[in-house]
């Protein structure tokens, strides 16, 4: 059985903008390395953050823990009540990744979409490799 986690950081929230949309802010962190930096559009009635904020954030390929595959099943079929990773967070989203931008061999930019809710994600080569898959969870939890 693989892991199920293919990235996971503590961001901590430098700015928030929520001027454009009702329910949608777009968040902006860097992680505590000061390595990996992330924009976020986020529900904030669903998810409210402030600036200071620490967010850990995780990226997994399936909601089951022990990391095998979950395509027979929707991702809210909870029919079984088997405990899922899903279990452990406050936010939950389903998206595809659209993009994986290899920068210099050092760094890469890392772009997802969860139903028009966009994620970008720059850091390290290494931290972020895991993520050259097709479909993603974020998983999210202050």
């Amino acid at each position: 059985m693989a892991d199920a986690q293919v990235f996971e950081e503590t961001f901590t929230i430098n700015s928030i903008n929520n001027e454009k949309y009702d329910r949608v802010s777009r968040i902006f962190g860097t992680s505590a390395d000061h390595s990996v930096t992330m924009q976020l559009d986020i529900n904030h009635e669903l998810f409210p953050v402030n600036v200071g904020d620490n967010i850990n954030m995780v990226l997994a390929r399936t909601l089951n823990l022990d990391g095998s595959k979950d395509d027979e099943k929707g991702w809210r079929d909870t029919a079984k009540g088997e405990p899922t990773l899903a279990d452990m967070f406050d936010y939950v989203c389903h998206g595809k990744n659209y993009r994986f931008e290899d920068n210099d061999g050092e760094t890469c930019k890392f772009y997802s979409s969860f139903g028009g809710l966009l994620l970008c994600i720059e850091g390290p080569y290494k931290k972020m490799t895991g993520l050259r898959i097709e479909y993603i969870y974020m998983l999210l939890k202050k």
